[in-house]
């Protein structure tokens, strides 16, 4: 199992647990199942967790999660506020709850997201938070889904920051444009969602008709196929799921292992989210296999040839984030 160091001192796994996924629109999520599931990830030495004040449950199933197991764990969370005035006592009252729905003293990685950036108050919510960590409520500040421009304020205006989670794929590479480069020179790290497009990186959607809006049964596939539209559509993303089946042949592994792979060796990118329909379905053995996975210099230029065939996502979308803006 193949670890990295986040900020100096918190240890993670470099496959990240998603759980996204139990906050509705990937099926009914059964609470004791789901524990069960949790137990067996973190037994095969998945122990990072990614979660959400807006993930439906995933803070109280962290919780019980906690008061079951006597093994270490990293669970970050993510404060995702409506815009407007961010007081002290807004800010520290939903890191309270964080704290007191995941059963902990202190969050790990505290990941803040903000809608709208012509509401300049996000800083305010910075240095709030600051604030708190200073206290010893949180022990990393990290950021969802802003972009470069933003993050050189926030940098300047004196806010340690250590990590960005930020859509990232074979398909979207917006990050590798401005963002790496001033991560590179700041010492940021990147956590990434969206590897696997929410499951159409898989053997399954190999040689298919491209799926009506009946065939795309989670908030995943709904969220990603209008991604592969905008990227090049669905005729150039079959050609690109053939070049990965070749590439994974070869190396003996599956389509998704060779996505996540290939994220996982871009420069500053410590980890990856693969997400978890607990109690439903689970990968955890096929995602075992990354870690031994070599992807070399010809595998990169056979899925260029693809790639450089699409629309530039950065042009199209602009930078990470912007889709959510």
């Amino acid at each position: 199992m193949e670890k990295t160091f986040l900020g100096n001192n918190l240890e993670i796994c470099r496959i990240l647990n998603g759980m996204w996924q139990v906050a509705g629109g990937h099926g009914q999520i059964d609470s004791e199942l789901a524990i069960q599931d949790m137990e067996k990830y973190q037994e095969l030495g998945f122990t990072t967790w990614d979660l959400a004040d807006i993930y439906g449950p995933a803070e109280s199933l962290i919780g019980d999660f906690n008061k079951k197991t006597k093994q270490n764990f990293q669970a970050f969370t993510k404060f995702v506020p409506n815009p407007g005035p961010m007081s002290n006592s807004i800010v520290t009252y939903y890191i309270e709850e964080s704290l007191k729905k995941m059963n902990v003293d202190c969050i790990d990685l505290l990941q803040f997201h903000w809608w709208d950036y012509q509401d300049s108050n996000y800083l305010d919510a910075l240095q709030h938070l600051s604030k708190l960590q200073n206290e010893g409520k949180i022990k990393h500040l990290g950021l969802t889904n802003f972009d470069t421009k933003r993050i050189k304020i926030i940098i300047e205006k004196g806010f340690k920051i250590i990590s960005n989670q930020v859509q990232y794929s074979i398909l979207d590479q917006r990050p590798e444009k401005i963002m790496i480069p001033f991560f590179i020179k700041h010492e940021i790290q990147i956590i990434t969602y969206g590897t696997l497009l929410g499951g159409f990186f898989s053997e399954k959607y190999l040689n298919t008709d491209e799926p009506t809006r009946a065939d795309l049964t989670t908030a995943s596939l709904q969220k990603y196929k209008n991604m592969i539209d905008i990227w090049g559509g669905w005729k150039l993303f079959q050609e690109l799921l053939e070049v990965l089946n070749n590439i994974a042949k070869k190396h003996d592994c599956s389509i998704a292992n060779i996505a996540t792979k290939f994220i996982l060796d871009k420069p500053r990118v410590a980890g990856v989210i693969i997400g978890t329909r607990l109690g439903i379905t689970n990968h955890i053995e096929d995602n075992s296999k990354v870690f031994d996975l070599k992807i070399d210099q010809d595998d990169i230029s056979l899925i260029s040839t693809v790639t450089s065939k699409s629309n530039d996502l950065f042009d199209v979308i602009g930078d990470c984030g912007d889709e959510y803006r």
